[in-house]
């Protein structure tokens, strides 16, 4: 008998052997059918790694001190969390591989990136404070993907439970953005203890049971009145006038109401039983 270990008879074998990368299956019901599936969709996924490279440059900016680029850096990664899931369905690659990266990606770009940028920028001369104050924002944005993916079989699609992440990362991200651009030190004591409670706010928003509009229900396929498009070019307009300020206030009233309309639903309550 020989020592000599066997070779795989084809080289596609032994190249799969050195790329384990290569071997991720997955199960799909097709037809009635339990099916095997060898590979993942490149398309939608190159969406959600664009994603992640936003997050991880924005941190390595906020680090050197250049918090425009990393606060750009977020938001535009938001914009390519919203469309990877849309280009999977439209192009029907969706997989419990692509949800799985997309759930990651979004822990490091809405959870460890927003934390980090506002440390970098204010967080830090609060010492022991600031660092606990980031960490229970990135420990909140954890939690509330980890509550969001087990309950999204459960849950009315026209609501979020808590403030998405990407919201709160664009909350925190728009606080640092518009005062940076402003000019003011994140080193200012005051500014540093605002940079904290907003922080802190956002992170508990994401855990709490306010309910938020998806806006899961817009129809982006269907044909709408031409005022429609009047009134898209006008918000562009109003954006872009001042980016930091207006992006901002933007996702500042839409944190807020989910606390407002609990509050209404409450004392309308309140006052059918009267």
């Amino acid at each position: 008998m020989s020592d000599k270990p066997e070779r795989p008879e084809n080289g596609k074998d032994a190249v799969d052997g050195l790329f384990p990368v290569d071997e991720h299956f997955e199960e799909v019901v097709e037809g009635g059918e339990t099916v095997r599936h060898k590979g993942i969709y490149i398309l939608p996924n190159l969406f959600t790694t664009g994603n992640l490279f936003c997050g991880f440059y924005a941190i390595i900016s906020a680090q050197a001190g250049f918090f425009t680029q990393a606060c750009i850096s977020v938001f535009v990664a938001m914009i390519l969390d919203g469309l990877d899931g849309r280009v999977a369905r439209m192009t029907n690659t969706q997989s419990k591989f692509g949800a799985e990266y997309d759930s990651l990606a979004d822990m490091v770009t809405f959870g460890v990136t927003p934390a980090m940028v506002a440390y970098s920028w204010a967080l830090n001369d609060l010492g022991k404070v600031g660092w606990m104050v980031a960490f229970i924002y990135a420990a909140c944005a954890a939690l509330r993907l980890a509550r969001f993916n087990t309950q999204l079989e459960v849950t009315d699609s026209r609501y979020f439970t808590g403030l998405a992440s990407p919201a709160a990362a664009a909350l925190v991200i728009g606080m640092v953005w518009a005062l940076s651009d402003f000019g003011i030190d994140g080193n200012m004591m005051g500014i540093a203890l605002l940079g904290a409670l907003i922080t802190g706010l956002a992170g508990v928003l994401m855990v709490s049971n306010f309910k938020y509009n998806s806006f899961k229900k817009l129809d982006l396929k269907g044909r709408v009145p031409f005022i429609f498009m009047i009134v898209m070019v006008l918000a562009f307009a109003v954006v872009f006038t001042d980016p930091p300020r207006v992006l901002m206030l933007i996702f500042l009233s839409y944190a807020c109401s989910g606390p407002i309309m609990f509050l209404i639903g409450k004392t309308r309550k309140q006052t059918a039983s009267e």
